[in-house]
This record gives structure tokens, C-alpha cells and sequence, in this order.
């Protein structure tokens, strides 16, 4: 018999960042060609690569923040339950920094596409990863690492 998974085993049944993700692309994608806006950027060097910046950064971040938990021999999945808690690396100084990563590429993109779209959605993104992912993420590991999670929640961000 096939026991229910807890709080302490998982955070959420649904695997919400990427989903969130990919569905904030393709609906940016998709507004960006059905009802563009104007692009309310400068279009110079600086502002161009301010833009870009957040992107490469973002994808810096990310990568960087799944190598750790790599290494660390934990879960990347955001609806499996945490095997450890993951303190190193960019998790030193934000508590979800593969979403952060996510939330810059979106504005990458925007400026890559010029795509406003992309910089309206990254701001939906940033609310709805909080409230589907992040927020049940925090219970989960306040339940499963106690004391150790509350001082950890104690000296990192959870975005910036």
C-alpha cells in the first residue's frame, strides 16, 4: 500500500517554477506577437548591455545554484522534498537564487526581443513562484530542518 506524502516529504505535488517559467515565455512570446507593445527602452550600448546583463547574470546564478545542490547530492526539483539543506554557494546569500535566475533572464530576454512583454511577465513570475513554490518551500523545510532552517532564514533573502 502506497502511503500520502507530508509537508516533511514534499513541499507541493506540482513542479510550479518551470512550469511557470516556460508558460511565462511562451505567453510573452505569444502577446509579443499578437498585441506588441513599444519597447520603452533607450536602445543604447549602456542600456543594451544593463539589459543582456541581467540575462547573463541570471543564467550565471542559475547554473551555478544547480551545480551546488548537485554537488550536494540534493533534489533540484521543486516538488521533491529536500534531502539537505543547502547553505553554500549562492544559497549563502539567497535562499532561492535558481528562481532569481529565472526572473533575470526573463528581463534577459526582454531586452534581447525587446519584448516588454517579457519584463510584465518576469514581475507575474516573481508573485506567482512566491506564492506556488517558495512560500510552500519554506514550510517544508521549516518542518523537515527546524531550528537549522530558521537560522539559515535568519541571515539569507529570499530574493535579493
Amino acid at each position: 500500500m502506497k502511503s500520502e506524502l507530508t509537508i516533511t516529504d514534499r513541499p507541493t505535488a506540482v513542479p510550479w517554477p518551470p512550469l511557470l517559467l516556460a508558460g511565462s515565455i511562451a505567453l510573452a512570446i505569444g502577446l509579443g506577437r499578437f498585441f506588441p507593445l513599444l519597447w520603452p527602452g533607450m536602445g543604447d550600448l549602456a542600456a543594451r548591455t544593463i539589459g543582456l546583463g541581467f540575462g547573463v547574470v541570471g543564467m550565471l546564478i542559475m547554473s551555478w545554484a544547480i551545480w551546488v545542490l548537485h554537488r550536494e547530492r540534493t533534489s533540484i526539483m521543486p516538488n521533491q522534498g529536500a534531502d539537505k539543506l543547502v547553505t553554500r554557494g549562492p544559497y549563502a546569500r539567497f535562499r532561492n537564487p535558481i528562481y532569481l535566475g529565472d526572473a533575470l533572464i526573463l528581463l534577459g530576454l526582454g531586452e534581447l526581443t525587446h519584448n516588454i512583454w517579457f519584463v510584465i511577465l518576469s514581475a507575474v513570475f516573481v508573485v506567482l513562484v512566491t506564492w506556488l513554490a517558495i512560500l510552500p518551500e519554506e514550510r517544508h523545510l521549516m518542518n523537515k530542518f527546524g531550528d537549522k532552517y530558521r537560522d539559515y532564514k535568519s541571515h539569507t533573502r529570499r530574493w535579493i
